[in-house]
């Protein structure tokens, strides 16, 4: 077997790996947590709509980066490596941009890593530079990744999950953050 051959097999085999169960799984937690919380923060029934679309729609663009992302547990990402996984919110926008969806949609996918104090990709921004759809779907896909199970970890409880977003506070909107946790201390 040529080398070629191999690579082309490898890569093959770690797309075969991807979780998609798990992906659509995560995608469905996102999508109803962020209308939730959009609805308690009064939007208009319209944007909580869009807002649980775009949670389904927010990681879609790791679909392009199978090859990176598959098999990590046993081989942890590599610095350029992290560089193209960061850049999935980035490729899910231009995956989607062309095809119906709503500026506020692809606003809140593209930047759904951004962190309020600015630290977050794919642009830096900081504050109200977020969009909002984009700061209630950042707590949400916080939260789902926490409390779901990954090849690395154990779920943890929701009580440690509010612990550990609550130690990284400077990620969020303050007001989203409240109306999220009014969700989760009502269900």
């Amino acid at each position: 077997m040529s080398a070629a051959q191999a690579d082309a097999e490898k890569t093959a085999d770690r797309i075969l790996d991807f979780d998609l169960s798990a992906e659509l799984n995560h995608g469905i937690v996102v999508s109803n947590l962020a209308y939730a919380v959009a609805s308690e923060l009064g939007l208009e029934q319209e944007s909580c709509y869009e807002l649980a679309v775009a949670g389904m729609l927010h990681d879609i663009g790791k679909l392009k980066l199978t090859e990176y992302i598959n098999g990590r547990e046993r081989d942890p990402l590599l610095i350029e490596e992290l560089k193209y996984v960061r850049m999935h919110s980035t490729l899910g926008y231009e995956e989607l941009k062309d095809q119906g969806y709503s500026e506020f949609v692809l606003e809140s996918i593209l930047y759904h890593h951004e962190n309020y104090d600015g630290t977050g990709y794919p642009d830096n921004l900081i504050g109200d530079q977020i969009p909002i759809g984009a700061r209630i779907l950042r707590v949400c896909d916080v939260f789902a990744a926490l409390t779901s199970d990954r090849p690395y970890r154990t779920a943890f409880d929701v009580a440690t999950v509010m612990e550990l977003m609550i130690d990284e506070i400077k990620n969020f909107d303050m007001e989203v953050f409240l109306a999220f946790q009014r969700i989760i201390h009502n269900k």
